[in-house]
């Protein structure tokens, strides 16, 4: 019966349990006072005696499966975007832009438009998928190259 007195194999965790509880404190105070970097920018909500069925003037920027392009539904030559967006942009405040293009068409393609809206002006470009005829499903694709 050697075996009934040996070394006890217990963990004393309250000292564990008190630092814990201290670094938890220490965290809980100091979350608050610590600065974010980046601004947030929260979306406006619509004033209230605006009618319900107007448009909001978008600009959408199309590029099909041919690699004819299309602005607000109107054809245009690809060597005519950069001038026509220099020319909108120029006296936009609101400087947002939709970009539709084929699912099938390749990602360097879609990337081309990408980068004219961005010489010319463009703030923040929202990606649509082909299905959507409208702005409420926009994925927002904010890109500073």
């Amino acid at each position: 019966m050697i075996g009934k007195k040996g070394v006890k194999s217990d963990i004393n965790i309250t000292p564990y349990i008190d630092i814990l509880l201290v670094l938890l404190i220490i965290f809980m105070v100091a979350s608050p006072l610590r600065k974010h970097e980046e601004p947030v920018r929260v979306p406006q909500p619509a004033p209230p005696n605006q009618p319900k069925d107007t448009k909001p003037d978008l600009i959408i920027l199309e590029m099909d499966l041919d690699h004819t392009v299309r602005l607000n539904q109107q054809p245009i030559e690809i060597e005519k975007v950069e001038p026509t967006l220099v020319a909108i942009y120029s006296h936009r405040a609101n400087k947002n832009l939709f970009i539709r293009g084929d699912a099938a068409l390749p990602y360097g393609d879609v990337f081309k438009l990408l980068d004219i809206a961005k010489r010319s002006g463009v703030g923040d470009v929202a990606l649509l998928d082909r299905g959507e005829q409208n702005s409420s499903g926009a994925s927002s694709a904010k890109g500073d190259h």
